[in-house]
């Protein structure tokens, strides 16, 4: 028996909306289900890529397979252990996760154009970077001075989020951004040229900051501290560091957890220029991954 085009159209959008695989039925709201969850993981495996917390997030889900075996198999005792530990695991993880959470949060708030919205950022902070407008040409001409004299320096510009606590852990200056004042908070005698300089809203906040280091195991070996502390504040802040090697006077820029090394001063400005005033974002160029740099 022949069936009526019309029929044959009704089964196919059937078959496409609700796929019976044995006693499962899948619709396509769980094969969207399914996409979110595996975007949602790799965007995990994305953060915590390359960081000690990726081990123990391995660790983690190694516990509580152990647990499901135990379960399946009847093994009371081993399921009750683990499953107390699993319990409080999962608040550890909160713990042990919270730079990532948070970069995972921010990464979902730069990409959305609600956040991007001018209205809305001049609600949530009255003062814009547009308005507080840094200047720089002091950082600029400093970087320039400190790189061909060989002088090492780690600058901090501040953007949007509050750096109050890194600046509670300097020498407070508070003083107005010039480039004469860097060269002497960096030079070589200076008892302010160990940690880092910050720079929010056109001045200098303090100096001999302690920053956070970078975890990140992909970086080489050769990296010095200097330039895993810039990398570590871009990481737990939108700020962006500067980073000038003592021994090459080569310049490094890092941004959102990327570091840009051995940058040329207009490339610095530009990509200052673009990340700290403009909303779009700064791309990572290819070779930036893994610097060699010391």
């Amino acid at each position: 028996m022949l069936i009526p085009v019309q029929n044959k159209k009704v089964m196919f959008y059937t078959l496409i909306l609700s796929l019976k695989l044995g006693f499962l039925n899948i619709g396509w709201v769980d094969i969207l289900d399914i996409f979110l969850v595996a975007v949602l993981l790799y965007q995990i495996y994305h953060l915590v890529k390359g960081s000690i917390a990726s081990r123990v997030f391995v660790g983690y889900l190694l516990v509580y397979f152990l647990y499901l075996i135990a379960k399946a198999i009847g093994l009371e005792l081993l399921t009750t252990l683990l499953g107390y530990f699993i319990s409080v695991g999962a608040l550890a993880l909160i713990v042990i996760f919270q730079q990532e959470i948070r970069r995972f949060l921010l990464l979902i708030g730069k990409s959305t154009h609600l956040a991007n919205s001018l209205l809305i950022r001049r609600w949530l902070n009255p003062s814009s970077p547009a308005e507080r407008l840094t200047p720089l040409r002091p950082v600029m001409d400093a970087c320039k001075a400190m790189a061909s004299e060989f002088t090492g320096g780690l600058m901090v510009l501040g953007k949007n989020d509050e750096l109050t606590k890194y600046i509670q852990s300097g020498d407070a200056l508070d003083a107005i951004l010039s480039k004469r004042l860097l060269l002497s908070v960096s030079g070589q005698y200076s008892p302010l040229r160990d940690g880092a300089v910050i720079i929010t809203d056109g001045r200098i906040r303090a100096a001999r900051c302690i920053l956070p280091v970078s975890e990140n195991d992909e970086l080489l070996t050769t990296t010095g501290f200097r330039h895993r502390a810039a990398l570590g504040i871009s990481e737990a802040t939108d700020a962006a560091a500067i980073a000038i090697s003592e021994e090459t006077g080569r310049i490094s820029l890092a941004i959102d957890g990327n570091l840009y090394p051995n940058l040329s001063l207009s490339e610095l400005e530009e990509r200052l220029q673009r990340y700290l005033f403009e909303s779009g974002s700064v791309k990572k160029r290819e070779g930036d991954k893994d610097p060699s740099v010391s």
